[in-house]
């Protein structure tokens, strides 16, 4: 990690003789520091702080000489047609899947790394997260004699705890040089997916150390004034599996930055070098001062959002995200104290950044929407968290799950915002519940059709259901909650170029929504199998099988949870070619009525590790569902029978749930019926109910049962003490603390769970009937 020269600052042993060094002694020392530094870690002080750097002298100069906002205002619609164009090149071009289906960005940046402008479409978490590896090159590689930064140079990284929203992005970063001096930069990043992890597709859920998270590069200089450095390029394709992936979509980026570029060059050419500059810096100011307006606007007040994860992907288990966000006059204050602590043996921890980039998604796709995509939309947001907890995981924690933390980010603020902007008179966005918040998606690996080495996953995800509004339903299968107007992309198109086929592909499930007055958009479900391929596997890397991972709104229901189906044992494509119409395939038929004989039916958590799998072994999961919105039972009956009608819904749902009587054969409500159904329904709630004191003697506990594996605060009032279960011998054992005096929290290896358990029931067997018996048997 990089020492800074304060810490050795030498005294003579007397107080009253002690002297700060002269400016002669300080060179010597940095000069030492400089040649004598281990390494160059994460720098704290960049990876901290998300606020907008001060303006430079430069910029200071270009600003006085005066700005005409029209002027401005054309240079950033130049400069959003040309990024737009930029992103429909990498868009068109790219190897990686999530190049295919617009899992990207491009981007201008000021001279110190503030993000400006975003493309329209694409993840806007990067315009929160992508400041900190420029930043780092400003402050590292500038003047720095074996690297420095000229004209047409381009520095490649992926490592989030460098700042990127995941390991499996790589990013493009290229200076705007005039004249020897960095005035702007551009950049392109795509989700490439592999990226060399312990299991293939670059999001392994069964990482154990970061050195299980794949290809982790700071920022470097891949391409040196307009060459590609063929030594790095060979280092890169060995650290993945997939080396045509690598050098096809570094390429895609450097041809994206020179489109850019290209833009750029005649804007200064047209405005000249002191007006782009100017509107650049002005850019990113004037998002930050309307950010702190609109703030300004919302109800003071605290609303607090707790969330959960139930599982670290290879078991389950009970994690708390605390989120408590206070506004006061302009001040918005997050706070994330009392989130449960790292876990420093499993993948679901997350970088600090990584959780801000994706409240800046939140921000920017639900909050302000019109705004800008830039680093200002976040900055002037105060952020309290704690570091070695889950969601602001320190540098020796595996990461390769970080949308696990980063994804409840995204929704507490989203949550929290509709419960402040539900008040407020003036509103730039509509009033919604949750998105869904999941990764409900195929990963992939092996040895295609064509003999190719690959790893990567489906753009399945990006089909999430949206959360419904306050006057209307949900969209089905919209979405990402990351990536404005992303595609779900074409099997047809990747049966060209890996060995599995979906053999049922986003189609909607019955009941899978978020019920409420207007209910959530629906999932739908997918089932793939692998064929003509010599090795291929599978693998889901997904929480909220038992506990939702997606709340309602305002008395809506949240999603349903998901469980991972599989049939083994069997070849589904022999079946079919026997008997064409066992091709009627559904989770819920298959799974029900066991149809395939011989097969081994198994279901289990979303967390699947990397599995391999025989030609025609059934995979089946769901895409998830956006929460509801509003009291079930004061919905439109029409629309409860007309998802009725389109089998949405289940009979036990449209009755059960909201309450509707109708004719079976005709789907005519009976209204008089219905209103006595619904008034019964109203008058059972409260018998059920209690006064709010007695819920909260009978419910509270002082601590959580002792056989739940809860990491986190408990209690309103104490978010500093955190609850955690410490392995340190083979039977848990609860701990209590400060996130620092707590021990190192690992899980145990189920391996071992599991041997130690068979070997406690041959020692109460032996004890039972006796050693040798035990063992002849």
């Amino acid at each position: 990690m990089t020492l800074t020269t304060d810490q050795f600052v030498p005294t003579s042993g007397d107080d009253d003789a002690s002297q700060l060094l002269t400016d002669q002694e300080q060179q010597w020392v940095d000069k030492f520091m400089d040649e004598t530094t281990l390494f160059l870690g994460p720098d704290p002080a960049i990876m901290r702080t998300h606020e907008i750097m001060p303006r430079t002298a430069y910029e200071e100069e270009c600003i006085a000489k005066g700005i005409d906002p029209l002027e401005v205002d054309r240079i950033r619609k130049r400069l959003a047609g040309a990024l737009d164009e930029a992103f429909e090149m990498c868009e068109s071009m790219g190897a990686a899947p999530g190049a295919k289906w617009a899992d990207l960005s491009c981007a201008v940046y000021t001279a110190e790394g503030d993000v400006t402008y975003l493309s329209n479409r694409g993840v806007i978490a990067f315009s929160a997260v992508l400041h900190h590896p420029i930043r780092y090159i400003m402050k590292n590689w500038k003047d720095e004699p074996t690297v420095g930064i000229n004209p047409g140079d381009g520095f490649f990284h992926n490592d989030s705890r460098f700042g990127m929203v995941h390991n499996t992005d790589q990013s493009m970063l290229v200076p705007v040089m005039r004249d020897g001096i960095i005035i702007a930069w551009v950049g392109a990043t795509i989700h490439e997916g592999e990226n060399g992890a312990c299991e293939p597709g670059g999001m392994p859920s069964g990482s154990e150390s970061p050195f299980d998270d794949g290809l982790r590069a700071s920022p470097i200089k891949i391409v040196e004034k307009g060459h590609l450095r063929r030594d790095l390029l060979t280092f890169l394709q060995h650290s993945t599996r997939d080396p045509k992936l690598m050098l096809a979509d570094i390429k895609v980026k450097m041809g994206a930055t020179r489109r850019i570029m290209d833009t750029v060059d005649r804007l200064i050419d047209e405005v000249g070098q002191e007006t782009f500059v100017a509107s650049l810096r002005v850019t990113v100011e004037d998002v930050e001062t309307e950010v702190r307006r609109r703030i300004g606007e919302l109800p003071d007040g605290t609303v607090t959002f707790n969330q959960f994860v139930d599982s670290t992907l290879k078991e389950n288990i009970l994690i708390k995200f605390a989120c408590k966000i206070t506004v006061k006059g302009e001040r918005m204050i997050i706070d994330l104290t009392g989130t449960g602590p790292e876990i420093l043996n499993r993948a679901l921890n997350s970088p600090l950044a990584s959780t801000k980039s994706f409240m800046s998604q939140a921000v920017l796709s639900y909050w302000w929407p019109d705004l800008p995509r830039s680093t200002g939309a976040l900055s002037p947001i105060e952020i309290i968290t704690e570091e070695h907890t889950w969601a602001d995981a320190g540098y020796d924690a595996p990461v390769g799950q970080s949308l696990q933390a980063s994804f409840r980010g995204f929704s507490a603020l989203q949550s929290a915002f509709a419960k402040m902007q539900f008040s407020s008179p003036q509103k730039y966005s509509n009033v919604v519940a949750p998105w869904f918040n999941q990764i409900n998606d195929f990963l992939w690996g092996g040895t295609t059709q064509n003999g190719e080495q690959v790893g990567n996953l489906c753009a399945d995800l990006n089909g999430m259901g949206g959360g419904a509004k306050a006057f209307r339903d949900g969209e089905d299968a919209v979405a990402p909650l990351f990536c404005a107007m992303a595609d779900l992309g074409e099997q047809e198109v990747m049966e060209e170029e890996v060995p599995f086929l979906q053999l049922v592909s986003k189609r909607l499930v019955r009941d899978n929504q978020g019920f409420g007055k207007y209910r959530g958009g629906m999932g739908y479900e997918m089932m793939v199998a692998s064929r003509g391929t010599p090795s291929w596997g599978f693998m889901t890397v997904t929480s909220g099988s038992k506990f939702s991972s997606v709340p309602g709104m305002f008395g809506g229901y949240g999603c349903p949870v998901y469980p991972l189906a599989m049939v083994k044992d069997i070849n589904i494509y022999d079946i079919i070619k026997k008997d064409p119409s066992q091709f009627n395939l559904s989770m819920e038929r298959v799974m029900n009525e066991q149809p395939f004989e011989g097969g081994d039916y198994q279901t289990g958590h979303m967390g699947l590790q990397f599995d391999v799998a025989k030609e025609g072994e059934l995979y089946m999961i769901a895409q998830g569902a956006g929460g509801g919105y509003g009291d079930v039972l004061e919905r439109d009956p029409e629309l409860v029978v007309t998802d009725l009608e389109l089998d949405r819904i289940s009979a036990q749902v449209a009755t059960n749930v909201y309450g509707v009587v109708w004719e079976a054969d005709t789907f005519v409500v009976y209204e008089q019926a219905t209103i006595e159904l619904r008034a019964q329904m109203r008058q059972d709630r409260i018998s059920r109910g209690k006064p709010y004191k007695e819920f909260v003697a009978e419910f509270v506990q002082e601590e959580p049962p002792k056989d739940l594996l809860y990491y986190g605060s408990w209690g309103q009032d104490n978010n500093e003490e955190l609850l955690a279960t410490h392995w340190g011998k083979i039977e848990p054992e609860r701990v209590k603390g400060k996130i620092g005096d707590l021990p190192l929290i690992m899980v145990p290896d189920r391996r071992v769970l599991k041997i130690s358990k068979l070997e406690a029931r041959v020692r109460e067997l032996e004890q039972k009937y006796g050693e040798v018996a035990v063992h002849k048997s």
